[in-house]
């Protein structure tokens, strides 16, 4: 076991602040990363608030990971050190149910290991994410970033970046299809960027007029104000599926009468409550509700690689450290254009103790 820096939330109402964490040496299997750059994601405020009631303290959040290998273990064969790496939400699995067999790992049946605030089958304790200056990952569950994309901007693709493309990709979003996309924020402009490019009719359905200009630069051809009754009643029956990232709560009524026939909704956005839905939003066009997390290790490094290819990232801005807790309290306010990054290298000076 070796120290750590990194930064830590103590109880749901302490801010984050620096901590010593203890890592394991790595065994053969393993991947020792130098973080560069870390994703603030919405759902590391929850975990550090305790807003889903699941959180062992102290949690240090984190699992939108880019850095460089800095030393592999011996029976490691896919990296070398230097090598531009990324960790997402997992860093484990059981690697034998059905589901891990299927390369869906974020649906394993025995219970994914979290990158952070997850049961850490290597040290008894819980896992520790990447607000760190460095991380050990099993091989199996470490990513290679294309030399192409700049590794701040592809940092949120291991989580909001996936999110967004593994259900655009399941319901084969594409060439002649009219999608939806509810909600510019994090996912949003991610599942933007995406639909378009893979051909479809992009539409965003938004609460905020003002996101217009932002929404067409991004790829949505359209954009309808979901409170503009009229406008939305414009488009009943228009679409073939509808990409729902909303975490507030909303009437997805509204939105599941816009599908066609058999089209899907699908849910990747986590209000706090419940939504309530109307059996005939449903039976009236055989029309579907769905959800989806993440996606597994195969497909995430499938949307890298296609990332690469076609130059998406996300759009950033980057903090140090320092102003996490800052950009936890703009995250609330969505006062971000799309997604903050922390650039690790203003980690700096002595941690404070365990």
């Amino acid at each position: 076991m070796y120290t750590a820096k990194a930064f830590a939330a103590h109880s749901a109402s302490s801010p984050l602040a620096p901590f010593a964490l203890q890592r394991r040496e790595p065994l053969p299997q393993d991947v020792r990363i130098e973080i560069l750059y870390c994703g603030v994601c919405h759902s590391d405020l929850h975990q550090a608030r305790n807003e889903w009631n699941a959180t062992t303290y102290p949690c240090v959040p984190g699992h939108e990971i880019v850095g460089k290998v800095a030393q592999v273990g011996s029976g490691v064969t896919k990296f070398k050190p230097g090598d531009m790496v990324a960790v997402g939400c997992m860093v484990d699995s059981c690697r034998t149910c059905p589901s891990c067999a299927d390369g869906l790992e974020q649906h394993c049946e025995h219970g994914p290991v979290f990158t952070y605030n997850s049961p850490d089958r290597h040290s008894g304790g819980m896992t520790y994410g990447g607000y760190a200056d460095r991380i050990v990952v099993d091989e199996a569950f470490v990513l290679r970033v294309p030399e192409k994309l700049d590794p701040a901007a592809a940092a949120p693709l291991l989580c909001a970046g996936i999110t967004t493309y593994s259900p655009l990709r399941h319901w084969k979003v594409g060439p002649g299809q009219r999608v939806g996309i509810i909600g510019l924020g994090g996912l949003g402009h991610m599942a933007l960027k995406f639909a378009h490019a893979f051909g479809a009719e992009v539409v965003l359905f938004t609460t905020s007029p003002g996101k217009a200009e932002d929404a067409r630069r991004l790829g949505a051809g359209e954009i309808v104000v979901s409170r503009d009754a009229e406008a939305m009643a414009r488009q009943a029956n228009r679409f073939d599926f509808i990409l729902d990232t909303v975490s507030a709560p909303h009437d997805i009524n509204a939105y599941l009468n816009l599908l066609k026939r058999d089209g899907t909704l699908t849910l990747v956005g986590v209000p706090p409550e419940g939504l309530p839905v109307m059996p005939f939003s449903l039976i009236g066009g055989r029309r579907q509700l769905a959800g989806s997390l993440i996606g597994g290790i195969r497909e995430t490094q499938e949307m890298l690689d296609f990332c690469g290819e076609h130059g998406i990232v996300c759009d950033i801005e980057v903090i140090p450290i320092q102003r996490i807790n800052e950009a936890f309290e703009r995250l609330l306010k969505s006062n971000v254009k799309y997604r903050f990054v922390i650039d690790m290298a203003t980690l700096g000076g002595e941690p404070a103790g365990n």
